[in-house]
């Protein structure tokens, strides 16, 4: 069953431009599938969060906050995977399945109504999805938000903050 929607806009085209830097990762690639060890368990994954790196942020960064989000759910207004918080500057990298987060550091609640990474879990037989994950270099120590708060009041926030941003958008797809 294919729910047949044409590709919802990039999240961050809808946005005022930042200047872009690096973000890598040694278990995720740009425009490729995720591997199931970063699926949600509801598909068969293990809902680790994949390794991330990133470099060539402002000299002026003070922080940074990591996203993942799908634009393509069937919601009318995407799906939050992951919103993590307050990451001081200090921390360029994150490790797969990073568990204690770095002192300081929070995750709002995602969509799941869970404070952690969920992975990738489209509907079965839709097309592949993409997963944002942006890292959002901002020009504070930490964003004024609480755990209680919404990932689109984090966002909110995000827009008055954000120096730049790095993304990788990998894909997805359970097969009906």
């Amino acid at each position: 069953m294919s729910l047949d929607r044409a590709l919802a806009p990039d999240p961050y085209d809808l946005l005022p431009q930042v200047p872009s830097f690096t973000v890598t990762s040694a278990d995720v690639t740009d425009g490729q599938p995720l591997d199931e060890l970063y699926a949600h368990t509801s598909v068969g994954g293990k809902n680790l969060s994949p390794q991330l790196s990133w470099s060539g942020f402002p000299d002026e960064t003070r922080g940074f906050v990591v996203t993942c989000f799908d634009p393509d759910a069937p919601t009318g207004s995407g799906f939050w995977h992951w919103v993590l918080v307050n990451l001081p500057v200090s921390v360029t990298a994150l490790d797969r399945g990073v568990d204690p987060l770095p002192e300081g550091a929070f995750c709002v609640r995602n969509d799941y109504g869970e404070r952690n990474y969920g992975g990738a879990a489209p509907p079965p037989g839709d097309r592949p999805h993409r997963y944002v994950f942006a890292v959002h270099a901002i020009d504070v120590d930490r964003l004024d938000v609480t755990p209680d708060v919404t990932p689109a009041y984090v966002g909110f926030n995000l827009a008055f903050h954000t120096l730049a941003r790095a993304t990788l958008r990998p894909t997805f797809q359970v097969r009906g």
